[in-house]
């Protein structure tokens, strides 16, 4: 699915203020920006290798679709190169602006396909456990994903950032302009609603281990 190419710079520019914060951001990304801005293609392809497997990650959580995040993946990068040199160093880390950037995205193509293919499941595993174990980590994998898409979206992106990006509390919140406090309360909420979705498979999983 195309996206598209015009896109307001005010929501997804580089321009990124932490209000109230003190003090500068100690930024790893920080010198291969300001070389990507000056048109070194070495430096964006080293951005590209660090950080592209955690924005198709992010992106296939929230789309459920690999190819749509591969589409997501490449609008991101490709405004990494146009917009680099427009970075202000020391206000964020720039990889909450790439998370922030993938969920907007993210969001603009959920907008567009409503409603989401929940048949859209990962390929199973390696067969090595043993066919009836490969078979219910396919099924646990499907109905994790099918629980996760089901979620309201505020919630399930807290989810993502937190459990799957591996984001801290104030990094998600800062990608999602929330405080902690209200991002903590999405995940409360986002973990009970997958706790009882998911509760047939906790009870398989004991009723196995108890007649084993």
């Amino acid at each position: 699915m195309e996206l598209a190419k015009t896109l307001r710079s005010q929501h997804y520019g580089l321009n990124l203020i932490v209000g109230g914060q003190a003090g500068v951001v100690v930024d790893p990304d920080g010198d291969l920006v300001a070389r990507i801005a000056t048109g070194d293609h070495a430096a964006a392809r080293a951005l590209l290798g660090r950080h592209l497997p955690r924005i198709l990650n992010l992106s296939r959580r929230m789309l459920g679709s690999q190819t749509e995040a591969e589409d997501v993946a490449q609008e991101v990068f490709l405004r990494v190169w146009t917009h680099a040199a427009r970075w202000k160093p020391g206000a964020a880390k720039f990889e909450t602006w790439l998370h922030r950037v993938a969920i907007n995205l993210c969001y603009d193509q959920l907008r567009k396909k409503r409603p989401a293919h929940l048949d859209a499941v990962p390929e199973p595993a390696d067969p090595a456990p043993g066919p009836a174990a490969v078979l219910f980590q396919f099924q646990l994998g499907a109905a994790v994903d099918a629980a996760l898409n089901g979620l309201p979206e505020r919630q399930k992106e807290a989810i993502v950032l937190c459990h799957h990006q591996g984001l801290t509390n104030i990094d998600a919140a800062e990608v999602m302009g929330v405080s902690v406090e209200a991002l903590e309360s999405l995940l409360a909420r986002g973990r009970r609603s997958l706790r009882e979705q998911l509760k047939e498979f906790r009870d398989d999983v004991l009723d196995a281990k108890g007649g084993a």
